[in-house]
């Protein structure tokens, strides 16, 4: 029997007895060190994992809904037992003593945590490289970066070494490694997914969400995950049950190419195009719509992120400040000389953007976009690269996800079309306020167009110069 690839197929395979969570676990862990060339872990938990598989195959529970399931955890969250560094020399080799609520939700329906996935310095990124770990590469090119701030994340999925991953989502950093390594990822409306691992409490950007190899698992990961926790002031008090999910039945969909600024690469448009066709001919209605925002929306976001950044981890500048990424430095003091009331002036954005989604939405179900504006950058790009305006007077940008950070309540999902010169286009699909359904249901639809891409296969040991870390 070939080795199930999804969370549903696993859990169900070792619920009938057609495998066990040893063999699930050890063949995750085995794929993980194959994989290491890549950079994706920093913590591959070979006794921990283990013990818990043997305890899921001596236990008597066989109907829990990720019996035996491996997942992986990025190094920006703290898990019991793990060394959690979130990407920086200045946190030390914190080891912590409890696991965040998702985490105990997760291994209460029978999850199997086996490791910690890279990220760059606090998740600041869109490249998954930092100072203390190095950098990390696409399986579907090495020489090209899988995207960030949650890349070993989404590098683990696309591996085929588990089939779901955490990660966190403050800017799209879901999103964007999702769509630059061809699996799903999923920010989930504000909320609904308690976040208790912030070091100034919840916040109004800041998601868990899952990385996966199909819609279903994606939303098994949040029906396990959601619902309101004391820890999150924030968390979602009665939200809708995610269950089996059904592909959108004649959804009215609102097309955005560009957003109004973006500079989109031809084969990223050229995909978006396939994509409106084929939901044309599975029944949706797909209108192009004109947002009409501006970058604007982007530098308020790089502005609040700045603030972020320095509020939480500030206090490490003077000592590791030159041996932090020195990007991820100038932009934390770019948010120091931010004063109260022009963060309070940008925040106001937030009122205007949601203004113009409500309107659309009160005759789309849904709005679509290009997750990325081109496909996955080299290695020896940076987040630099692609916070310029080009000479036909349109935003450069790589991806097209933070403006839904801004709106946070609304729920957004990226899902894999098919590729482009040998890379994944991700598309991704908004929703209205709190309807995380709706964004599942259409991704189920997409899927069927378009399926999931397979895993990758191989070694990667003919990898030179990949960084050795310490």
């Amino acid at each position: 029997m070939s080795r199930p690839r999804t969370a549903t197929a696993i859990a169900r395979a070792i619920a009938c007895g057609k495998l066990t969570a040893t063999e699930a676990v050890h063949t995750a862990l085995e794929r993980a060190e194959e994989i290491s060339p890549l950079n994706a872990f920093t913590v591959i938990d070979w006794d921990g994992a283990l013990a818990a598989a043997r305890n899921v195959d001596e236990g008597k529970c066989r109907d829990a809904p990720l019996l035996g399931v491996p997942f992986a955890a990025k190094d920006f969250t703290p898990t019991a037992g793990h060394l959690t560094t979130r990407g920086s020399w200045s946190t030390g080799d914190a080891v912590p003593d409890t696991d965040p609520v998702y985490v105990q939700r997760l291994k209460a329906a029978g999850a199997i945590l086996i490791g910690k996935t890279t990220t760059p310095e606090f998740a600041y990124s869109s490249f998954t490289q930092s100072p203390r770990w190095g950098v990390t590469r696409n399986p579907h090119d090495p020489e090209h970066s899988p995207g960030g701030s949650s890349g070993g994340a989404a590098v683990a999925v696309a591996t085929g070494c588990v089939p779901i991953a955490e990660g966190t989502d403050m800017g799209g950093s879901v999103r964007i490694p999702a769509a630059l390594s061809g699996v799903v990822g999923l920010k989930p409306s504000l909320g609904r997914i308690p976040i208790d691992i912030l070091p100034l409490g919840p916040d109004m950007i800041s998601h868990f969400g899952p990385l996966a190899a199909s819609v279903d698992d994606a939303a098994l990961f949040l029906s396990v995950t959601q619902g309101p926790h004391p820890s999150d002031i924030l968390s979602q008090p009665d939200p809708q049950p995610i269950d089996t999910i059904e592909p959108a039945h004649a959804p009215r969909i609102a097309l955005s190419e560009d957003l109004g600024y973006y500079h989109v690469a031809p084969e990223i448009r050229a995909r978006l195009a396939d994509v409106a066709s084929e939901l044309r001919t599975a029944g949706a209605t797909v209108e192009p719509v004109d947002i009409g925002w501006t970058r604007v929306v982007n530098d308020t976001w790089l502005k609040l992120w700045g603030v972020a950044l320095a509020a939480s981890w500030e206090d490490g500048l003077s000592k590791y400040g030159n041996r932090m990424d020195p990007e991820l430095v100038a932009l934390m003091e770019d948010g120091r000389r931010c004063s109260g009331v022009e963060l309070r002036r940008l925040e106001a954005l937030r009122n205007r953007l949601w203004l113009d989604l409500a309107t659309l939405f009160t005759r789309y179900d849904v709005l679509i976009t290009p997750t990325c504006a081109v496909t996955a950058p080299r290695l020896d790009e940076t987040d630099a690269d692609y916070e310029r305006t080009d000479l036909s007077g349109r935003f450069a940008g790589l991806d097209m996800t933070c403006p839904f950070n801004l709106l946070s309540p609304c729920p957004a999902l990226s899902v894999p079309v098919g590729t482009a010169n040998g890379l994944p286009v991700g598309l991704q699909i908004i929703g209205p306020r709190f309807a995380d359904l709706d964004v599942l249901r259409l991704g189920k639809l997409v899927e069927q167009c378009f399926p999931p891409l397979p895993p990758v296969t191989g070694s990667f040991a003919d990898i030179q110069g990949h960084e050795n870390r310490s």
